[in-house]
């Protein structure tokens, strides 16, 4: 089985869902990767906080396969399923652990999260910022595909109205959004303009938004 068989098997099972919860998804994951894989060079060892499924990892592994790639969750069933997606691929680990605590050994050349840190208090974003940028190397690269209120409370009405039309729209199930709407309590989104200024105070160089839809957004940091 290659590679895209054996990414699509598991991904119509586990992350089918992903796409009726995102309005621009391939844009958000595919597209933006590869105009990351087309900017950076070829990455040894990449580290994926929050991977859940390993849905991210994925996409980045189409690109470097032979690179090393640790993959973290608090969630050990989430965990489950990307050894699943990732089964006999020996350069893919997997670390159960808490990333608001510590981060797995080593330095790594690219660290990226998708639609985790959004969860996290603002301290706790500010202080996982500075460790990450400790765990780079000199030109190595952050990168942060998540969820983000807007720069007023006007704009996050709006962007939040907008989201729940979609939701309502996409034949998702009442209970589906019931869960979904609970599943948002736990959300402690920042702006965009503010997590560039928390990277800046964790020390990169360079912070752009190279991707941005409404509540969607991806960040890229170079130290």
């Amino acid at each position: 089985m290659d590679i895209a068989e054996q990414f699509n098997k598991i991904s119509k099972k586990y992350d089918s869902g992903r796409r009726k919860f995102i309005p621009c998804f391939e844009e958000f994951y595919e597209k933006t990767t590869d105009f990351v894989a087309h900017t950076i060079k070829s990455p040894s060892r990449i580290l994926d906080l929050g991977a859940g499924t390993g849905l991210l990892t994925g996409f980045w592994y189409q690109h470097f396969s032979s690179a090393e790639y640790v993959l973290t969750d608090i969630a050990e069933e989430m965990l489950k399923v990307a050894k699943l997606r990732f089964e006999n691929m020996s350069n893919v680990t997997f670390e159960i652990s808490d990333y608001r605590l510590e981060l797995p050994k080593h330095t790594f050349d690219v660290i990226m999260s998708a639609l985790s840190i959004h969860h996290l208090e603002h301290d706790e974003k500010a202080a996982l910022f500075s460790s990450i940028f400790d765990k780079l190397p000199t030109g190595g690269v952050f990168i942060n595909y998540d969820q983000f209120c807007g720069s007023t409370p006007a704009m996050s009405s709006t962007y939040d109205s907008y989201w729940i039309n979609f939701l309502e729209t996409n034949g998702l199930s009442a209970e589906e959004i019931k869960k979904w709407k609970a599943r948002r309590l736990l959300d402690r989104e920042c702006s965009v303009p503010l997590e560039r200024e928390m990277l800046k105070i964790a020390g990169f160089q360079t912070i752009e938004c190279i991707f941005s839809m409404q509540k969607f957004a991806v960040i890229m940091a170079i130290k």
